[in-house]
């Protein structure tokens, strides 16, 4: 099952990370400790939508993956679904910086409203970004520290 985990505005955050600790052997040079601590003070009352996307070759963006439990999943979109708008902004020929941008533009209200396209037909679709629970972070963390620690994370509670 996949996760909400994985949203818009942590991707890029994760990821960049993730590229990074990539590049050094799959060794993170912090302490799980202070990874675990880092992790939660970005991911503390950040909102995502729940959903991968990827670059087409002659541009434009499509959904990679939706969250099994996310925002976008919510409102019925699918892997597949072309992104051609987002509150007002045509992404027809975007690269994926720009829809990140329009999507962290939106975390002041909170509401994305997009226009996607699926099997030749448009869609509107209406949501809203919605906070990380503690389990979706709680998971992040998890596969931080079994991916960059080569260890589980430890049996002993955190403290908020």
């Amino acid at each position: 099952m996949i996760s909400r985990i994985a949203q818009v505005t942590l991707v890029a955050l994760v990821f960049s990370a993730a590229a990074m600790h990539a590049e050094e052997g799959k060794k993170c040079n912090s302490s799980p400790r202070e990874c675990e601590q880092e992790i939660r003070r970005m991911l503390v009352g950040r909102r995502y939508l729940g959903l991968q996307i990827v670059e087409l070759a002659h541009g434009g963006i499509v959904v990679k993956t939706v969250n099994l439990d996310g925002p976008a999943h919510n409102v019925g979109m699918k892997e597949g679904d072309r992104i051609i708008a987002v509150n007002g902004h045509d992404l027809t020929l975007a690269m994926a910086r720009e829809f990140k941008q329009v999507i962290a533009e939106a975390r002041a209200t909170g509401t994305i409203f997009m226009i996607i396209q699926r099997r030749g037909a448009y869609q509107k679709v209406e949501t809203r970004l919605e906070p990380y629970t503690k389990a979706q972070i709680d998971k992040i963390i998890e596969q931080h520290l079994l991916q960059f620690h080569s260890q589980p994370p430890a049996t002993t509670p955190t403290q908020k």
